[in-house]
């Protein structure tokens, strides 16, 4: 455990509840397929001066090491969401320059020598630490008013689970807005509140509330 900066573990037997979308599959106790060990730090902020900007922007950042434990290689292509309790949906690298990853790249230096970019951390993952991969997760700022979030990790497992849809109207065409059924995956949440009011609250840290295992 590196000092400075809490870090936890979603483990292969990590604690698992039900699920946080209501109809969606409950996660299983134990993934019915591969899963990766997953270690990550609680999200922090950063001040980068972005080119052509005259103020300083802010992003929030999840430092994350990826290990695969499994008996084989797996494809490993994460996605990280935060989604605010006013529902704003805010994916991870939307409006972020590279910069950003420079300048996290450039505080963390001495943790993690190796942080691999977003853009090329997703490929095939061989199995042993000495293949684990280091990247990072990178947000925009989200609503001001928003006194709690929770951080979705998808990719980090195998496990998948397909539903009938049953609103599925079959006299029209199947389409995005009308699908015959939903894939869920097993995906990590975790959930955030952020004390203080609208102003005080950008300079305060992430209190963690929560962690589970669901289907989404």
């Amino acid at each position: 455990m590196r000092r400075g900066i809490p870090i936890f573990t979603a483990c292969l037997l990590g604690p698992v509840f039900s699920a946080a979308t209501m109809g969606a599959p409950k996660a299983a106790l134990v993934s019915r397929s591969w899963q990766l060990e997953f270690e990550f730090h609680d999200p922090q902020r950063i001040e980068v001066d972005l080119p052509g900007v005259a103020e300083p922007s802010y992003f929030w950042y999840v430092l994350y090491t990826v290990t695969n434990s499994t008996r084989h290689g797996v494809d490993f292509y994460p996605t990280f969401r935060l989604v605010t309790d006013g529902l704003e949906v805010v994916p991870a690298g939307d409006g972020v320059l590279p910069q950003v990853f420079d300048a996290i790249a450039s505080r963390h230096r001495a943790e993690y020598p190796f942080l691999v970019s977003p853009t090329k951390v997703g490929g095939r993952l061989l199995q042993g630490r000495e293949n684990a991969k280091s990247s990072v997760a990178v947000f925009r700022p989200f609503d001001a008013e928003a006194s709690s979030f929770t951080l979705y990790v998808a990719g980090l497992a195998g496990e998948m689970e397909r539903i009938a849809n049953p609103a599925f109207d079959a006299s029209q065409a199947e389409s995005a807005q009308n699908p015959s059924s939903f894939l869920f995956r097993r995906t990590l949440a975790v959930t955030y509140d952020l004390p203080g009011d609208p102003v005080t609250r950008q300079e305060t840290s992430p209190r963690r509330r929560n962690r589970e295992w669901v289907m989404r």
